[in-house]
């Protein structure tokens, strides 16, 4: 096994920043690619098989340019970018950074972070209708939210509903007090937050007392035509095939529409088949409609949710695994 090393100049007020505390960043890129980094005096040195250095090298580079960029370095952005160096594809990531969206009402830029993201707000832009489909933390609804603003403020739509199916997520809701809006609200608070976020609440409430933005739960839409609008269906693995065929029809002239959802998260009833299950299979040969398939790859929240997305994705494969094993062992013992 041969070792080679390499020099990367660091300018000294970006270090922190790619070396995370404690060198928390450090320790991933070594622990991953079996190097060792040393640094010394704004240099680093990094000692491994040539392979793996060259790939330290490139993730350290393509790091500092997003540093250089203005971006705090996140550690899943350092994760991202060592996955896509063993595919080389880790020039991506600088790509990737420069495609902003719009901002919040902080002034904090809101673009995607992965490739399965880039895509999907490029098939948001090009596609009339468009299903993100992935699990939780991909930034499927977060994103769609800031397409719908930066629609709304450049004119290109008229008004931007938001909308859920109210499902009894193993609660009723019942017993929840108020009337019928008091208890959908919990059930929309995510699409309020983000609202909130992006736009501001007095944007917000402004416009919601126009009546230009709208959130409200599915069943509020059966019976309308929803023209010039960016209309968002989220959570829509629990609807039901009849509420998904009812919501597509509603679609008008000059709309668009996103349709988020994540079939391994399904709340509906035992043995009701799930409406975006269906729409897959309905819809995947209609030109104008976008599929985009986000994977743990693209998660974005803490690390942690995407280890536990990996953790999920592995004992869901062995279960099913499992049960087929069970049913060919069962064929043969009635073949016997």
């Amino acid at each position: 096994m041969s070792l080679t090393e390499s020099i990367i100049d660091i300018p000294v007020e970006h270090e922190r920043n790619l070396f995370g505390d404690y060198d928390a960043f450090v320790k991933i890129i070594e622990r991953t690619l079996n190097v060792t980094v040393i640094e010394r005096n704004g240099e680093i040195k990094v000692i491994g098989e040539t392979d793996n250095v060259a790939r330290a090298k490139s993730v350290f580079m393509q790091l500092l340019e997003l540093s250089k960029r203005g971006n705090t370095i996140t550690e899943q952005q350092v994760n991202y970018a060592l996955s896509l160096a063993f595919e080389d594809k880790e020039k991506e990531i600088v790509e990737i950074d420069k495609e902003i969206i719009c901002h919040t009402i902080s002034g904090k830029p809101i673009k995607p972070k992965t490739i399965g993201q880039k895509n999907y707000v490029n098939q948001i832009r090009n596609k009339m209708i468009v299903f993100g489909l992935g699990p939780a933390g991909t930034g499927k609804t977060y994103l769609a939210m800031a397409m719908a603003v930066t629609a709304f403020k450049r004119d290109e739509v008229s008004k931007i509903i938001l909308t859920r199916p109210a499902i009894e997520a193993g609660e009723k809701l019942g017993f929840l007090p108020g009337d019928l809006q008091s208890k959908v609200d919990p059930y929309l608070r995510p699409l309020y937050d983000a609202l909130h976020q992006i736009m501001g609440p007095d944007a917000y409430l402004k416009n919601s007392e126009k009546g230009l933005i709208e959130v409200a739960p599915l069943a509020y839409m059966r019976g309308r035509t929803l023209d010039n609008a960016f209309i968002i269906l989220d959570e829509a693995q629990n609807t039901t095939p009849a509420q998904m065929k009812m919501f597509l029809t509603r679609i008008g002239f000059g709309s668009k529409v996103v349709i988020t959802g994540d079939l391994t998260q399904k709340d509906l009833p035992k043995g009701t088949k799930s409406g975006l299950e269906v729409a897959i299979k309905v819809l995947s040969k209609i030109e104008d409609i976008g599929f985009s398939y986000l994977t743990n790859q693209d998660v974005v929240r803490h690390p942690l949710v995407q280890k536990i997305v990996k953790a999920y994705d592995a004992y869901e494969e062995k279960q099913k695994l499992l049960s087929q094993k069970k049913k060919k062992s069962a064929i043969i013992k009635r073949g016997i």
